[in-house]
């Protein structure tokens, strides 16, 4: 079979390589002139830190498969991602621990009796079904945490009332009683030694496998061959006919320093005078190398305009809506796979996306095959 594939991020790289493996011809289009999509990663030639480019992409996952996948193509190293958050002129651990806890009320609870006070003093128990994120915050946290480390870091992020989001939002964001400051929680952590693109080069790596980059396609232009996997955006596919699925993009601010500039990889700004919603330095994503110089990025977020990179699904009632009826058309589309966070209008990490290229390439070989 001839495979066509456009985008050579992840999803399109890793569907592009099980095909390629199992006998197929693999033809891949990026309108960039990298691969890796926004996993992209590069050395800064006046510092040597290893930059990722469209913000930072931390691997974690408890998929045994998918890690082990990963590490065929590159070496991990182990990176634990800690994050922290400046807000009301103090610096706290994020997500909300024990720590946390008792440095904003100023006590030395023990694990359950921080839970106890939560849920007695703090959170909201007249709320039995939470529907919003502000609900849901004020149920989880109550109205003093809520507004400290949600409410202003959300209307940033988001450039909605957080009364207008999803619980569904929040509910991703654990709340620990012990001392625990991982942000993740995942069996598998760690970062690619040598940065997300070589990695994805070395996936793409394979004599079936022909990619042509800064090579911008429609739908209608692609060369499709017996089957097309479109990653770009689902409603770009039907040129947006239905109207154009809702997103947020990013605005990075780069600026550099001599030494340790804040002390952390992530720091978020949870003020809502505050314009950014958070500040990256970036070589503390290969705590194994050592750097005089650094990068950093002060980053805004806000709604993404036709000629903007889109970064965050918003998925509100009037973008579901509009899902539904472009899976409607996708799914009548004959010979074509819709994946990614793009192709499939949702929010998916790293492993995730994978997993999903995995399965969907897999299913196409078994396919191919059948009589």
């Amino acid at each position: 079979m001839q495979i066509t594939i456009v985008g050579a991020g992840l999803s399109g790289a890793v569907a592009g390589r099980e095909l390629a493996e199992a006998g197929h011809r693999v033809t891949i289009y990026d309108g960039r002139a990298h691969v890796a999509g926004n996993c992209h990663t590069e050395r800064c030639p006046d510092t040597g830190v290893m930059v990722h480019l469209y913000g930072p992409h931390i691997f974690h996952t408890s998929d045994a498969e998918v890690w082990d996948y990963v590490n065929s193509f590159t070496t991990f190293r182990p990176y634990r991602h800690q994050v922290k958050t400046t807000v009301q002129g103090a610096v706290y651990a994020m997500p909300i621990g024990l720590h946390t806890i008792n440095q904003f009320f100023g006590r030395t609870f023990r694990p359950e009796e921080a839970r106890l006070y939560i849920e007695q003093h703090e959170a909201d128990r007249s709320i039995t079904n939470p529907q919003s994120f502000e609900e849901q915050a004020l149920r989880f946290v109550g109205p003093r945490l809520y507004k400290a480390f949600f409410k202003g870091y959300t209307e940033k992020q988001w450039g909605l009332a957080p009364s207008s989001l999803p619980a569904s939002i929040l509910k991703r964001l654990p709340l620990r009683f012990d001392y625990n400051d991982n942000y993740f929680a995942h069996d598998f952590q760690g970062m690619p030694e040598q940065g997300y693109t070589l990695m994805v080069e070395a996936i793409l790596d394979h004599p079936n496998i022909d990619v042509h980059l800064s090579r911008e396609v429609s739908a209608d232009q692609v060369a499709r061959g017996d089957h097309l996997i479109w990653t770009g955006p689902l409603d770009g596919y039907f040129g947006a006919r239905l109207g154009r699925l809702g997103y947020r993009t990013l605005d990075f601010e780069r600026f550099t320093a001599t030494g340790d500039w804040q002390g952390c990889a992530v720091m978020n700004y949870g003020d809502r005078d505050v314009p950014f919603t958070r500040i990256t330095e970036h070589k503390h994503f290969a705590p194994w190398e050592n750097h005089e110089g650094s990068v950093l990025y002060r980053e805004v977020s806000r709604e993404c305009g036709p000629d903007d990179i889109p970064y965050y699904p918003i998925r509100l009632v009037d973008e579901m809506a509009m899902l539904q009826g472009y899976q409607a058309l996708a799914e009548a589309e004959e010979d074509v796979t819709f994946l990614g966070r793009l192709g499939t209008y949702a929010y998916m990490d790293m492993d995730v996306t994978i997993r999903a290229a995995l399965d969907a390439s897999r299913a196409l070989v078994a396919r191919f095959k059948a009589p």
